[in-house]
């Protein structure tokens, strides 16, 4: 970053499922941790997306198995665009 101290929304929620901020200048530990957290919620989305791809090619799926997987791929979807506002958020400051 460019020294300047942000507010940087975190890749979970708090309490009661509310947003979480960071004031930051990017380059705290938490900051790292946040980031870390991006990259393996990021990487479980696209684990998912190939899963997705392979349950629905087998035609032997189980309805349970597909509600199963739908209730995951919210949950990611939820975590990529937290990951998505947040980055966007930050880009829109730098400029």
């Amino acid at each position: 970053m460019n020294g300047r101290t942000t507010a940087r929304l975190l890749p979970w929620a708090g309490s009661e499922g509310k947003p979480c901020y960071l004031v930051t200048d990017g380059t705290g530990p938490l900051s790292r941790v946040a980031d870390a957290l991006e990259a393996v919620q990021l990487g479980m989305a696209a684990d998912l997306l190939g899963h997705a791809a392979d349950l629905m090619a087998d035609h032997r799926a189980t309805p349970a198995q597909l509600r199963f997987l739908l209730a995951r791929m919210r949950e990611a979807l939820a975590d990529v665009h937290r990951i998505a506002e947040s980055r966007g958020a930050r880009l829109a400051e730098r400029n």
